[in-house]
């Protein structure tokens, strides 16, 4: 299995006026902390996109083309790009370049996005949601396919017979589609051969396994001969000893979930609620790097999936104490887990992780 991470680029605000701090700092932290990630043997990284004070990274493609002068063997996604709001072709050079940047390591994580910020902000209507999303995606993957594009759209200008370069240094340029439990999304990505990173930051874990069963039919059914790939996806943060992993994480959560579900009109997160997540049976990655390669592996007893991506972090923590969390990853998490997948690979259950 891959083992990654993703961030958003979490910010600090302003008290007083709810205002964007420390957006290059947190910029230049970010590329330190894909380089740890390489450092320490993980697989991929992954920035997220957002048009929000409490998040740096608007335009995640420059941010992982910087990572990727510092880097030499980790892959580079978005996390997700906002593709409804955006424009193919741009989306597509842009990865292409970064492809050709990192000597062919680039990959694309699509999505809806789990804010609506940059509709308006780029003169989208909302009312579109779904049909932006399916329309462009279309183009994406005609992008992907063929230099020069004929197309016609409704969202789009016209493109007449033009080619689009450069080229990816790949054959053919990765591109997930993310969801987060919607079956018309998961069916979605099936039917287009694509593989899915499906996002569970709530809720237990067994809960999703009807999504990703359903994906797995709908690709058989779309006439798919292999298994697609197929990321899991949550929130994590990792520490020497759990309860102090525990304490560390829960208030950054608090406040920035808190914050959200303002927004969103959901519940405000309670401590014990917290705790229970961070339990075997929870969605949250929360503990030391024994319980979270536990959970890792218990999942993927749920899922069988091939990747792994853990967001580091929710809401601003220390430059420091992400990076040691990122170490810990990287340096005892991964080998649990890869040791505990090889010795009992086909097992229908796992056991207690070794010693």
């Amino acid at each position: 299995m891959e083992l990654g991470i993703y961030s958003f680029g979490e910010t600090a605000l302003d008290p007083a006026t709810g205002e964007q701090r420390g957006a290059g700092s947190r910029l230049r932290a970010l590329v330190e902390e894909v380089e740890c990630a390489e450092r320490v043997g993980l697989d991929v990284f992954g920035i997220g996109e957002h048009h929000r004070a409490d998040y740096a990274v608007s335009a995640p493609a420059v941010v992982l083309a910087a990572a990727a002068a510092r880097t030499s063997r980790i892959r580079l996604t978005p996390a997700v790009s906002v593709l409804s709001s955006d424009d193919p072709v741009r989306v597509f050079q842009q990865y292409a370049t970064l492809d050709q940047l990192s000597g062919g390591r680039a990959e694309i994580m699509v999505g809806r996005g789990s804010f609506t910020e940059s509709f308006p902000l780029f003169g989208q209507d909302l009312a579109d949601y779904e049909e932006l999303f399916d329309e462009k995606l279309a183009l994406l993957l005609r992008l992907r396919e063929q230099t020069r594009v004929e197309w016609r759209g409704r969202h789009r200008p016209d493109i007449d017979d033009r080619p689009v370069y450069p080229r990816p240094a790949q054959d053919r340029l990765p591109i997930w589609v993310a969801v987060g439990g919607t079956p018309r999304s998961v069916v979605r990505a099936a039917g287009l051969g694509l593989p899915m990173a499906l996002a569970i930051i709530g809720g237990a874990p067994a809960r999703f396994r009807p999504m990703v069963e359903l994906y797995r039919e709908a690709a058989a059914q779309a006439g798919e001969a292999g298994r697609l790939p197929l990321s899991v996806n949550g929130h994590g943060f990792i520490a020497d000893d759990a309860a102090e992993a525990r304490e560390i994480a829960w208030p950054p959560y608090l406040e920035t979930m808190g914050r959200i579900g303002r927004e969103r009109g959901w519940p405000p997160p309670s401590r014990a609620r917290f705790d229970a997540e961070c339990g075997p049976d929870g969605a949250l990655f929360v503990g030391d790097p024994r319980e979270v390669a536990d959970k890792i592996v218990a999942q993927h007893a749920l899922f069988g999936h091939d990747r792994t991506l853990l967001q580091f972090s929710v809401g601003p923590l220390p430059h420091e104490t992400v990076l040691r969390s990122i170490e810990l990853l990287g340096t005892e998490v991964a080998p649990l887990v890869q040791r505990r997948l090889e010795s009992h690979a086909g097992a229908d259950r796992p056991a207690t992780l070794p010693s």
